[in-house]
């Protein structure tokens, strides 16, 4: 079981990776709709895991995921995006990301990317 933050400026897509992860026994901790928000509940909650978007307003998930882990080296952390792109995908991956998984959800991949992150 582990404590997870989902971070989308998108409402539906935070209700739908909660959706999925309510079939798991990992649970959902906070939820937060831009990285300056997420990097705050990081603080405060300490989860094990976060899935982060890319793109969002105030502060977008590349900068606060290279924020986290400036503090946290350890974290783990699932980028998600509807942009597949190789490039986005590798500054993802190089910024720290454990995975990256994209848009529209499909359940068995959102649930193979956790499982992996988490080991």
């Amino acid at each position: 079981m582990a404590r997870i933050l989902i971070v989308d400026d998108k409402k539906l897509m935070r209700k739908t990776l909660i959706s999925i992860l309510a079939k798991t026994d990992h649970v959902v901790v906070g939820e937060a709709e831009n990285g300056k928000q997420a990097i705050e509940l990081y603080h405060e909650l300490r989860p094990e895991l976060v899935t982060m978007d890319i793109t969002m307003p105030e502060m977008n998930g590349l900068v606060a995921i290279k924020k986290i882990r400036a503090e946290f080296p350890d974290a783990k952390v699932i980028m998600c995006s509807a942009l597949g792109k190789q490039k986005i995908i590798m500054e993802a991956i190089e910024a720290g990301a454990k995975d990256f998984i994209v848009k529209p959800f499909d359940d068995c991949r959102v649930l193979e990317a956790i499982h992996r992150a988490l080991k």
